[in-house]
């Protein structure tokens, strides 16, 4: 029996994220023949893009878009060209208020250093060299969206104030997905606060220490987030779940991306009840849109990681991270990757990635046992 379609709603965004979407749909629909399924996908506009089109960053119709779709891939939101916008309608406005609309509270940012690029990280290859971390971070509490807010004059001088909002219901929600997650790599979740400071990180600490008792086969340790932040340095590879606040989770996930070597790599998953959003770290480089420089693997890597989590397909996220891995094993490389004199474009990574992916779906078909008729 033929399954049932897959329904995507496609955000390529701004800059280059119209390139890298469209490379993560080759790979996705290059796998059509092999999974016996199809993808439908729908596209919406977000971002700079919206603003141009609508006056809007996030239009009516690309919210009905994803409200009808399994899930959301976004490429990238933002330019100069709308640096002078009102902050309410800058691009990056679409991107929060998704998901607020889609109520996508956990963000995963896995920083997995290859063996292959090694030598590409900031860090000493011995310092790095096997570090696989993933940064789940809350995304719909704390600092960014708590009240009181804003800029306010008093006793003749203004002052800028931002509230910091921690209900118990958004630590535990987020600290079982973190859970769940570690049962299924090693066992082990470092939840980070600043607990000898903050109220709203003390509570935290407290939540996360009641949820741990429903796992007790998960290893739990807590660490203010300044030590944490020198030993993602010092020792990345004593990571394995980093269970952190929005503010904390933003910052350290861009520290824990730079152990990798290259921004252009890295995927993310937002994930709610009933929603999910894939998007690719990186943003939307405009100074090299449109000139087939992008590095698609980021996007590629988002849509594997939506294969895994809203279509729990976790053969095909396999295979498509394992061609990912050979591809740039056997040395290939876009233009942000040093290594190579002549990198190869944007499109032609998105070939090879989809035909290895296929090879390797294709092979591990071939090797299971057909069913006899009794």
């Amino acid at each position: 029996m033929m399954q049932a379609p897959f329904r995507i709603a496609l955000l390529p965004g701004d800059g280059i994220g119209p390139e890298v979407v469209s490379e993560a749909v080759k790979v996705l629909q290059a796998l059509e023949e092999v999974l016996g399924a199809t993808f439908r996908f729908q596209t919406g506009l977000i971002g700079g893009a919206a603003l141009d089109q609508t006056a809007l960053p996030l239009p009516p119709e690309t919210i009905s878009i994803c409200n009808s779709a399994q899930a959301v891939l976004l490429g990238a939101v933002g330019g100069p060209q709308w640096d002078s916008k009102r902050p309410e309608v800058r691009p990056e406005q679409g991107l929060l208020q998704l998901r607020q609309r889609l109520g996508l509270f956990v963000n995963l940012r896995p920083a997995k250093v290859l063996e292959s690029l090694v030598n590409l990280s900031a860090l000493k290859p011995d310092r790095v060299r096997g570090t696989d971390l993933v940064i789940v971070r809350e995304l719909l509490g704390g600092i960014y969206f708590g009240n009181p807010r804003g800029i306010f004059a008093r006793n003749g001088e203004r002052m800028g104030v931002n509230t910091e909002v921690y209900r118990e219901h958004e630590i535990e929600r987020v600290a079982h997905r973190a859970f769940v997650l570690a049962r299924t790599r090693r066992n082990k979740v470092t939840s980070v606060d600043k607990a000898n400071v903050l109220e709203s990180s003390r509570l935290w600490r407290e939540v996360v220490k009641r949820v741990a008792l429903s796992y007790p086969d998960v290893e739990l340790d807590h660490m203010y987030v300044d030590a944490c932040a020198m030993r993602l340095i010092e020792n990345p590879t004593s990571f394995d779940v980093v269970l952190t606040t929005n503010l904390f989770g933003d910052i350290l996930s861009d520290e824990a991306a730079m152990l990798t070597g290259s921004i252009g790599l890295l995927p993310s998953a937002s994930l709610g009840e009933h929603s999910a959003l894939y998007e690719p770290i990186h943003g939307s480089a405009p100074s090299i849109a449109g000139r087939k420089r992008a590095n698609p693997i980021a996007a590629i890597a988002s849509a594997a990681m939506m294969m895994r989590y809203s279509f729990r397909k976790e053969d095909v996220a396999d295979a498509m991270e394992t061609a990912i891995e050979r591809v740039l094993k056997r040395g290939v490389r876009t233009p942000d990757l040093p290594g190579r004199k002549r990198p190869l474009t944007t499109s032609r990574v998105g070939d090879l990635v989809a035909a290895e992916t296929c090879k390797l779906l294709r092979h591990a078909t071939s090797k299971k046992p057909s069913r006899r008729r009794k």
